[in-house]
């Protein structure tokens, strides 16, 4: 067991956990602060209002599947090279680092020319047409952003590289500085400079620069683990177990996008058949309150997945090293925290609807956006606390070595419930029937994961199956 990572087997479980949790929690927190700053500041510049809000809804999911790459690309690399320290191989963990560079850098600029080529196209999939106002700030907002997606994804692929190297602070300062960078850029470019959407974009693209170069910066110092120049070259079997271990991560963003696609086209299509709503100048009003509803999910989520994710280095070096008891009292200590935050941010939405809106511009809208904004707080996110124990479990189990039943409920989450329901409901209630999709989703799917939380808890009691697990991470 190398010296400087026994801490791992040895440490007090809550200390890890603060160690490594922390930075990530804020890590997160602040990445997601790059499209809720942006979208702050549209909603209050007046000649940007609810009709840059509904832009930067519809160009959310595609900021995401960039993102869903990136992660499954650094949280494979991150479980890899956990595991790997944790069986004494360090060879394989700086080659699974080398490759991950190479598979980060590659796959952003090929996204970033498919998003160029087929903008248009891409836009209009994600209910960018709702009205012409909408689809022309739509266009102009994801173009500077596709511009920046190859540094946004290398970014946030190393990060979670950066937190198994044994450097949590440094990743959460790198994202910390840029996201610094872009909530000072933000307020000059759009009310100052008057750029719009596209200053917005670009505010957001320079400080994504500034977090890719601090990573790429790091990764000539790294601690732990050495990187060469041979370890650039990919090697397929190295390739496989870093996108396997990285699947979960993929499929529980990439699936968040087709739910958030049919969501938007469902909320274009039935704000069409509001009575209020299917006016020329409300027609925006509820895809962008439903996108500030997810933009406070999304702060809630990265506290959320930040705690379970700041937890892979640990609980894979254990399961590595077959310490299977203190997995399982990390496993406690992390659901009791998830389902605290799930309850206190429930108080929030419930109790505080409006204030929250206030954020968003409404002093500079009409009632209708503020009432159909406490209505939309009130019922999507009625069951957070749910959502929160759901997505801990997700991946807690990827960290285990638990892949298949990861991505099993990640995908029963978002497509079969997600997408599902975002279809059906609106059939029976309406635009309302967009809301209730949420809720619904979470109590079905908590049901599952219990379930599979349950046979994991066995599991970890199982010294036999502990061994097959340990042996076979690697």
């Amino acid at each position: 067991m190398e010296k400087n990572t026994s801490y791992l087997a040895e440490e007090r479980i809550g200390r890890l956990m603060k160690k490594y949790a922390v930075p990530c929690i804020i890590s997160l927190l602040v990445g997601a602060l790059y499209n809720i700053v942006d979208q702050i500041f549209i909603a209050n510049a007046d000649y940007l209002g609810s009709f840059g809000n509904a832009a930067n809804t519809v160009v959310f999911p595609l900021t995401v599947i960039a993102l869903a790459i990136a992660v499954m690309i650094g949280d494979g690399c991150c479980a890899f090279v956990s595991l790997s320290l944790g069986k004494n191989r360090p060879e394989d963990a700086s080659k699974s680092v080398g490759n991950a560079v190479v598979m980060s850098v590659a796959s952003g600029i090929l996204l970033t020319a498919v998003y160029l080529i087929f903008s248009e196209q891409i836009i209009a999939l994600f209910g960018g047409r709702v009205n012409q106002q909408t689809f022309n700030y739509s266009k102009e907002y994801f173009f500077w952003i596709t511009v920046g997606v190859p540094f946004y994804m290398f970014g946030q692929a190393m990060n979670p590289v950066i937190r198994a190297d044994g450097s949590p602070k440094l990743a959460m300062l790198s994202t910390l500085a840029g996201a610094v960078i872009n909530i000072i850029l933000d307020p000059i470019f759009i009310f100052i400079f008057k750029m719009g959407m596209r200053g917005a974009a670009i505010a957001t693209m320079i400080g994504q620069l500034v977090t890719a170069v601090i990573a790429a910066f790091y990764l000539l110092h790294t601690k732990t683990v050495s990187v060469s120049k041979t370890d650039l070259a990919l090697e397929k079997s190295i390739v496989k177990k870093t996108l396997t271990l990285g699947i979960c991560s993929f499929l529980s963003q990439i699936s968040l996008v087709a739910a958030m696609a049919a969501i938007n086209n469902m909320i274009r299509k039935y704000s069409a058949a509001d009575a209020v709503f299917s006016q020329p100048q409300y027609a925006q009003i509820p895809m962008a309150v439903v996108g500030i509803v997810m933009k406070f999910f999304q702060i809630v989520i990265s506290i959320v997945v930040g705690m379970a994710a700041g937890c892979i280095p640990v609980v894979g070096f254990n399961m590595g090293a077959g310490l299977k008891e203190r997995v399982k009292k990390l496993f406690s200590m992390l659901l009791a925290a998830e389902a605290a935050v799930g309850a206190v941010s429930l108080i929030i939405v419930e109790l505080f609807p409006k204030q929250l809106i206030q954020i968003f511009g409404a002093a500079n809208e009409s009632v209708y956006y503020t009432d159909f904004a406490v209505k939309a707080f009130r019922i999507y996110l009625c069951m957070i606390i749910f959502a929160c124990i759901n997505k801990a479990a997700f991946i807690f189990l990827q960290a285990m070595g638990k892949a298949a039943a990861s991505t099993m409920l990640s995908m029963v989450r978002e497509i079969a419930f997600g997408v599902g329901f975002a279809l059906i409901l609106p059939i029976f209630f309406g635009l309302d029937g967009v809301l209730y999709s949420m809720p619904v989703s979470d109590i079905l799917t908590a049901l599952l994961s219990l379930a599979v939380i349950t046979a994991a808890y066995r599991q970890l009691s199982d010294k036999k199956t502990i061994a097959k697990q340990a042996a076979a991470a690697v």
